[in-house]
């Protein structure tokens, strides 16, 4: 008996090691402190491989000489595409076609200046997320949540959520909509708002496939979005001369600062900082060798270059088709995502093409898109702000409810007042430009620091 009573408490007994997976097992919300207990944005299971040999272990390590980097490979590049793209979709959602008809409507094409440089300087941040992301194998939640204190910690948490708040009613609103145009109105705005909510179990099945095949689903969505508003574009006929000299040539008035703020703000969210921080980390990068940070840097540069070409292009379409057809009308300041396919309807005719389901359509691929990047966002940021090891279709229903509940009171209060809900997601433009600072100054300070980033730090003149 008393050899039975020493077994079970000996730590290598089978009912000791029990015991100890009892303890150890997480509750419904508990948060951890161990290293391997810690939730990462991508399992190593989910994460691509970027070697060329395309074999698992392979790192092409052989292919470097000293410091010097391999050639440039259009296949590897290709391995690397996807993120960039992915968080494009936020410099494309139904708040940026807001803010774009808005202020083609009542500036004109005197705002395309901004516009161009909103979009640089979003490259220019999206970079920097890509860097730390890359360079610590963390995103920027999860280093929040390390290096700061606890109540700037959970200060840091409430922005980036009101943040993901406010762009999330923007897009669920925008996807209703389009519901609402395409369905001839049969679908209210409330029911659209229901139906959009679903997309975080389209996102969480469409993830069982795969990072490449989520990927791939979001680049149907993005080509849905620029054949629709280039079609538009190229109905409509703007003057190109204008669009050059608005691009070139800084103006603004002070009447339309509002729409210039608004724009600024839905072009650079904050949330997408800690999106596009977190989606690099799909690909299988050791963040230990420099070569292959350093590698995937360069690749990861190219790719979100070339992937902010496209909103850039887009919202430009979108905002010099609203300044060719209501820039100095008695309409144009009462243009918003609600009406806008009306008016254009109104303005340009119908066809064969009728004006007003391309724009539904393509609103309604923004929409989509958004709101599942949206997911997305939403629980890298929970995850990594707080710690939660909950069952994916939790944390995403959590997530959406945070925005849902209060689409669902927007859509239902504003269902009746196009004006209304037009002002409303123009002032969810100018807050989330508010938010900005919240997200950018944690990016810039660990981005900044040798503890962090070790010889991957910025220097003075990038900040």
């Amino acid at each position: 008996m008393a050899a039975a009573a020493a077994g079970s408490t000996d730590p290598a007994s089978p009912a000791a090691a029990e015991e100890h997976a009892l303890l150890r097992r997480p509750s419904f919300f508990s948060a951890y402190s161990d290293e391997d207990l810690v939730e990462r944005a991508f399992e190593p299971a989910q994460k691509v491989i970027v070697s060329i040999s395309g074999d698992p272990d392979a790192d092409d390590e052989h292919l470097y000489y000293g410091d010097r980097a391999p050639p440039f490979s259009w296949r590897k590049l290709w391995l690397f595409t996807g993120p960039g793209f992915l968080m494009s979709i936020a410099f494309l959602d139904p708040g940026n076609l807001e803010g774009d008809l808005q202020a083609g409507a009542t500036a004109g094409d005197t705002l395309l200046w901004l516009l161009f440089w909103a979009t640089a300087m979003g490259l220019l941040v999206q970079l920097l997320a890509a860097r730390l992301g890359v360079a610590t194998g963390k995103h920027l939640a999860e280093l929040c949540r390390d290096e700061y204190p606890d109540w700037a910690r959970r200060a840091l948490w409430l922005m980036a959520e009101v943040s993901m708040v406010s762009a999330d009613i923007q897009e669920v609103i925008g996807s209703a909509i389009a519901i609402k145009i395409l369905s001839n109105g049969f679908l209210p705005l409330w029911a659209g708002v229901v139906i959009t909510a679903l997309d975080c179990f389209i996102f969480l099945s469409l993830e069982n496939y795969g990072v490449r095949k989520l990927e791939a689903v979001f680049a149907v969505l993005i080509a849905t979005m620029a054949w629709s508003f280039a079609w538009m574009f190229i109905k409509t006929k703007p003057n190109g001369k204008d669009i050059i000299i608005g691009v070139l040539v800084p103006r603004m008035s002070s009447r339309v600062i509002s729409q210039a703020v608004g724009l600024v703000g839905c072009v650079i969210t904050p949330h997408n900082v800690f999106l596009h921080s977190a989606l690099v980390q799909s690909r299988k990068i050791d963040p230990h060798k420099e070569y292959q940070v350093r590698e995937a840097l360069r690749y990861y540069t190219i790719e979100s270059t070339m992937a902010l070409v496209v909103p850039f292009m887009i919202n430009l379409f979108v905002t010099t088709v609203f300044a060719k057809g209501f820039y100095g009308t008695k309409e144009a300041s009462n243009i918003g995502l609600e009406n806008a396919g009306h008016f254009l309807q109104g303005k340009f005719g119908g066809g064969f093409f009728p004006i007003l389901h391309i724009w539904g359509v393509g609103l309604l691929a923004a929409g989509t898109s958004s709101t599942i990047t949206g997911t997305y966002a939403g629980q890298f940021i929970m995850s990594g702000f707080l710690n939660w090891r909950l069952k994916k279709w939790i944390r995403a229903l959590i997530t959406r409810s945070f925005a849902i509940v209060p689409t669902i009171a927007v859509a239902l209060y504003f269902n009746t007042s196009d004006s209304a809900l037009d002002v409303l997601n123009e002032w969810l433009n100018v807050l989330q430009s508010i938010q900005i600072p919240f997200a950018l100054i944690p990016l810039i300070t660990l981005v900044s620091k040798e503890q962090v980033m070790g010889v991957f730090k910025i220097g003075p003149r990038t900040q």
